[in-house]
């Protein structure tokens, strides 16, 4: 299964993008710490690297994510040429406030009025974009939703007379064809919930949680989950809280049960998870563009 998902403003993006690079000194990538590959979007290498443009990977909802694991993608990251990897929440204002300090570091040269460092932040949909500039620039400029393709064009906005920052929209590429990366980013709300369905998604989640945090499901849900299938998991969602069609006879209702599960994971009701581990580098996920 691949997902196809490319809303017309983010082709505009794209080319914008390319043409914003030119004028650049540092691209802030944002990813979400719980798929940090999966949230990495290999465009934005693409774009950067033949203008040799340093980069700031930011783990973001870092708060939500596996600590341990999220230190292994940081030092994977960190032996990355030109990139700096750090692990932070956008929510928290002294978390954001770091990040223009890290990129100074990566352009140290643009540093006065007369040569203002600029930098650009990009990454997939859903990923925190937004709440980075509205904390950065400490009121609301840009919309905050848990959805996607909230932000639709670029947005400039001067820190100070020695930093500027761009927001750019949340930008996937046209087909993803690993159906593994593309439920991955299905289960952060990346891709829209029309593409792929929540039951769907749930599922997956219900397997990656079975895997590697089975306890977190008997302590949000209070079933047992030896033997359980990423099915099952649902079904036992749905009976614990009472999620029944109507008119049905006591059928139950797996979309809610669903949508129960993908909320309490977005949110991080279900404790620091992540759904990806690094594994080799040469085998690192990536698509074209």
């Amino acid at each position: 299964m691949s997902i196809q998902w490319f809303p017309g403003h983010m082709n505009a993006a794209r080319k914008e993008a390319a043409k914003t690079m030119e004028a650049i000194d540092v691209i802030v990538e944002i990813l979400d710490a719980r798929i940090p590959q999966a949230s990495c979007n290999p465009l934005i290498q693409e774009l950067r690297l033949p203008r040799q443009r340093p980069c700031l990977k930011v783990l973001n909802k870092a708060d939500l994510a596996d600590p341990a694991v999220t230190k292994a993608w940081l030092e994977r990251y960190n032996r990355q040429e030109g990139v700096t990897a750090v692990a932070l929440s956008c929510k928290n204002a002294g978390d954001a406030a770091r990040i223009p300090g890290l990129c100074q570091q990566l352009a140290p040269h643009r540093n006065s009025i007369v040569k203002p460092l600029r930098m650009l932040i990009m990454g997939v949909p859903n990923v925190g974009k937004s709440t980075l500039m509205n904390s950065l620039l400490k009121r609301r400029i840009a919309r905050v939703g848990d959805e996607p393709a909230v932000t639709k064009v670029q947005q400039r906005h001067k820190l100070n007379d020695k930093m500027a920052i761009i927001d750019s929209p949340g930008l996937l590429w046209g087909t993803i064809k690993d159906p593994q990366v593309g439920l991955l980013l299905a289960t952060i709300n990346a891709v829209g919930h029309t593409v792929v369905d929540d039951e769907t998604v749930a599922e997956f989640l219900a397997g990656k949680l079975l895997e590697r945090y089975p306890d977190r499901l008997t302590a949000r849900y209070g079933f047992a989950v030896e033997g359980l299938t990423s099915a099952r998991v649902i079904e036992a969602i749905a009976r614990k809280r009472g999620c029944l069609l109507a008119g049905s006879g006591g059928a139950l209702d797996r979309d809610k049960a669903a949508r129960i599960l993908l909320a309490d994971y977005r949110d991080g009701t279900l404790g620091r998870t992540s759904l990806e581990v690094p594994g080799p580098e040469e085998n690192a996920p990536s698509e074209p563009a």
